[in-house]
């Protein structure tokens, strides 16, 4: 469903950027998720010291437990971020919700890195840490459907793909940025002075990261596709009752796809360090080692199939890589079982498929939605299914692990997580090339 020719709102929307103006807005749609995931890097990482500074001392055990508590209580308010900055996004503008999320999101991380901890302020400590996460929850929750929305409408048709793809390059950085920061804290600081100063660095080092892209995404303008929908009067009142009303269909085929982007995402690039460690018996720094060389991996290869969709189509890549995801699943954790060889070739067997969908997934769910309910579409898509599937992913694996006696299980849990993408692509049109417009964009739908 494209616009017809003759309409203005088309033609606003062709006019091609500057190449200044077009890496300006891949900086501006990139770098919240790199702030949002160096964040995410840095609390995991120091979840142990955290748990020191802000709970109680005599059961290191049970402060851990509280840490990751609140670890997962940022990701269950997400949805709720989303239904606010999603339906902003299409109301006001993508330039404007990028610059709020953002705001709300490093604004809250140093916060977090100048607060006192239960030694010098008691209850109140983790109180106001809890708090602090779930605004950074709330402000996530509007960075994904704000980016890949802003993203999509500014990258040249033809390279829309490729544009797009540099989301997840943001994010892949912004973990190994976290990661490196810990481990340099980690060699140069003692145990005690990690807890006493060091765990706070990454958190102060957010701070000046979030406001260089907030003013970033302040001296960009809005994507055409937004602005044509201004120029002619076609702003959405009710996105989300639209959304629900109009587009139920492509809100369950991002789902889809989605959902099998953030199982293997959480399953190959966090859970494998743990799951190596836990029931392989490698050493933690061989782990640590293995992630770090996928993400870097993913860092040439993300961009790489972002590219190739542009070229073959959105639906060749895609499926080709849920249909590896399905096939190689259980054989990748059985290679992993015959020693630190396999190990290696299995993961970066599904790091590479990992990046294929990563280059793609977000540009073929922003494709299928009409301007008019992008924002709120992608947002509530995103992260339902992350609230769901990604945070999920560690907690399942151990239970279920537990429950069978059978290391393998993390294979039939990517199968499965395959088979519900492969059904939700199988059940999209190929969009590689076609305009952002849809026809519904160009006459009010909201009656």
């Amino acid at each position: 469903m494209t616009a017809p020719d003759a309409s203005p709102a088309p033609d606003l929307a062709e006019q091609s950027a500057d190449p200044a103006t077009l890496r300006r807005s891949v900086a501006a749609g990139a770098v919240g998720v790199f702030v949002h995931w160096f964040d995410w890097a840095a609390y995991a990482y120091l979840a142990s010291t955290i748990a020191s500074v802000f709970f109680p001392a005599g059961n290191s055990t049970a402060g851990l437990l509280a840490v990751f508590g609140v670890f997962a209580v940022s990701f269950g308010i997400r949805p709720v971020g989303a239904l606010i900055f999603g339906p902003l996004g299409d109301k006001i503008g993508r330039k404007r919700t990028l610059s709020v999320v953002i705001f709300v999101m490093s604004g809250a991380t140093l916060v977090i890195g100048l607060l006192p901890g239960y030694s010098t302020i008691g209850i109140a400590a983790p109180v106001l840490l809890v708090l602090l996460r779930l605004l950074q929850g709330l402000a996530a929750g509007g960075e994904f459907g704000s980016a890949a929305s802003f993203l999509a409408e500014y990258a040249p048709r033809r390279r829309r793909g490729f544009g797009v793809s540099w989301l997840e390059v943001g994010s892949l950085l912004g973990f190994l940025a976290g990661s490196f920061v810990f481990l340099l804290l980690s060699i140069g600081l003692t145990n005690a002075q990690l807890a006493s100063w060091g765990w706070r660095v990454p958190f102060l080092i957010a701070a000046p990261l979030g406001i260089i892209g907030f003013v970033i995404r302040g001296k960009i303008e809005d994507t055409p596709e937004y602005r044509a929908l201004e120029a002619t009067d076609n702003v959405p009142r009710s996105p989300v009752r639209e959304l629900f009303r109009h587009n139920k269909k492509q809100l369950l085929q991002a789902a889809g796809l989605m959902t099998m982007m953030h199982v293997p995402f959480y399953a190959v690039l966090t859970y494998l360090v743990t799951y190596e460690t836990d029931y392989l018996g490698h050493s933690s720094g061989s782990a640590a080692a293995l992630s770090t060389v996928i993400s870097l991996v993913g860092l040439v290869l993300v961009p790489f199939f972002g590219r190739l969709s542009d070229r073959v189509g959105r639906r060749p890549v895609l499926v080709g890589a849920g249909a590896a995801l399905f096939v190689f699943a259980v054989p990748a954790y059985l290679l992993m079982r015959t020693g630190l060889v396999g190990t290696w070739i299995g993961g970066l067997a599904l790091g590479a498929i990992l990046a294929a969908i990563l280059g793609t997934y977000a540009v073929w769910s922003a494709e299928i939605f009409p301007t008019r309910t992008r924002q709120s579409g992608l947002s509530i898509a995103y992260n339902i299914t992350a609230a769901l599937f990604a945070g999920t992913v560690p907690y399942l694996m151990t239970v279920l692990i537990s429950a069978t006696g059978s290391t393998l299980v993390p294979g039939p849990y990517l199968m499965a997580a395959a088979a519900v993408g492969l059904v939700a692509a199988f059940s999209m049109r190929e969009t590689a090339g076609t305009p952002l417009l849809h026809k519904e964009d160009l006459g009010n739908t909201e009656a």
